[in-house]
């Protein structure tokens, strides 16, 4: 999943990036709020982290700017100091959720999931296709209970497919979700992550199918069956 982070605290943003990019998010960052803001309006985010004290805008700002243009992607404001005032207009402005510095990186992190769990319709932890199942706190995938293994690009393709809940999704969105905007992306990456997981998932009674121009939509053979009665 692809985060946007906007902290002018390079030091800060660093370790959080580090931290994030652990963890299997491509992280975009930006150290300004006129930055963040521009980006917002160009790109697809699974979630925005936005710090208030910002050059240029600061992340209420951008905040607001945000939900004018009506775009729902989740919002998580850092604040200094924990200030009452800061969190209170942030929570009006639309934000979903709020840490006030100085924090621990596992809660941040864990914030973030939760608000992306939610932002898709999923309020549990645990996501499941027919026998594939997904920790969104580990991040680990099982297949019949057994430890999928899989690489960074291969679980956050099929992390974008499960959080889809059984909508397809097109190539160039995949791409979007799963690289930052400096990574260089080989055309045919994309098909390559998908072949791999086809190849790993073969014979479980979970497919990766294609529909012709629409993308890719993971199904499990129950799924499949019951849509076909229907």
């Amino acid at each position: 999943m692809r985060i946007l982070l906007a902290e002018d605290n390079l030091k800060l943003a660093e370790s959080l990036v580090d931290s994030l990019s652990q963890s299997g998010f491509a992280v975009d960052c930006m150290h300004d709020g006129a930055s963040a803001d521009h980006l917002l309006t160009t790109q697809d985010y699974a979630l925005a982290i936005l710090d208030i004290g910002m050059p240029r805008l600061d992340g209420l700002e951008v905040l607001r700017r945000l939900r004018q243009r009506r775009n729902p992607v989740p919002v998580l404001i850092l604040t200094a100091h924990g200030s009452v005032e800061d969190r209170v207009r942030g929570l009006d402005l639309g934000a979903d959720d709020y840490l006030a510095k100085p924090f621990a990186l596992n809660e941040l992190e864990a914030r973030a999931r939760a608000l992306i769990r939610r932002s898709h319709g999923h309020d549990r932890t645990a996501l499941e296709c027919g026998p594939l199942r997904y920790d969104s706190v580990s991040r680990a995938f099982t297949l019949h209970g057994e430890l999928l293994q899989l690489t960074g690009r291969e679980r956050a393709v099929l992390e974008v497919l499960l959080m889809r809940d059984g909508r397809a999704v097109n190539k160039a969105a995949l791409s979007e979700k799963i690289f930052g905007i400096d990574e260089s992306v080989n055309a045919d990456a994309i098909e390559i992550y998908v072949y791999r997981l086809r190849k790993k998932l073969e014979g479980s009674g979970v497919s990766i199918v294609t529909l012709r121009g629409l993308g890719y939509l993971l199904e499990s053979r129950d799924t499949a069956t019951s849509d076909a009665r229907q």
